[in-house]
């Protein structure tokens, strides 16, 4: 039972307490490159977390016997294995999506979320832990790009399309076509940044 809490607590602290994208800061490029839908944010959050996940799981499964020396082109190999999954599946099965993302997709190999994780922890921890791990890092990158993604498509376009079908509309509304450039990105990151700095001043308070 306490691993299995230990466990949910390195859930919570990838989904929050060390969200990769608002407290520790890595993983930016992409992020804001594709947040301009939420489409894109719900299969780039997926293709990372499942990378993550397992990669993890490999990497911990593995660790006793990786040569330190080496330790970083045999993350690498692992991680590449699950991004050709991901960028094949998403080739064959979700073409449009695959050529909004383009090149990102392939870079989550060199993604610092991923090698981070793949070094700083499921090396040093067990399988549980690190995939506990990886699904609450993957699910605090894929939360921010939703909220992101809703608020740069919703701002920019006016509306918000999801599967070829418009779900949300301003009607009237005439979007300011800078959400949707990346100054818009840098912006709508930026306010984030400054709701969650508010919220951890209010709570020390």
């Amino acid at each position: 039972m306490n691993e299995e809490m230990t466990g949910w607590q390195e859930f919570r602290k990838g989904f929050i307490l060390e969200n990769p994208l608002m407290v520790l800061m890595v993983g930016l490029c992409s992020s804001l490159a594709i947040s301009t839908r939420v489409e894109n944010g719900i299969f780039m959050g997926l293709s990372a977390t499942f990378v993550l996940v397992f990669s993890n799981i490999i990497i911990a499964s593995i660790r006793k016997w990786i040569p330190d020396q080496i330790r970083i082109p045999i993350f690498i190999v692992v991680i590449a294995s699950f991004v050709t999954i991901v960028d094949l599946s998403l080739k064959a099965y979700f073409p449009p999506v695959y050529d909004r993302l383009g090149v990102w997709i392939p870079l989550i190999v060199v993604n610092c979320i991923i090698l981070a994780r793949a070094e700083g922890y499921a090396y040093r921890n067990t399988v549980w832990h690190s995939f506990m791990d990886g699904l609450g890092m993957g699910a605090g990158y894929t939360m921010v790009l939703l909220i992101m993604g809703v608020i740069r498509e919703l701002l920019g376009t006016g509306k918000i399309v999801l599967f070829d079908k418009q779900i949300i509309s301003l009607g009237s509304f005439n979007p300011p076509a800078i959400f949707i450039l990346f100054p818009g990105a840098f912006l709508t990151f930026a306010c984030l940044m400054a709701l969650l700095n508010r919220y951890k001043m209010r709570k020390k308070a």
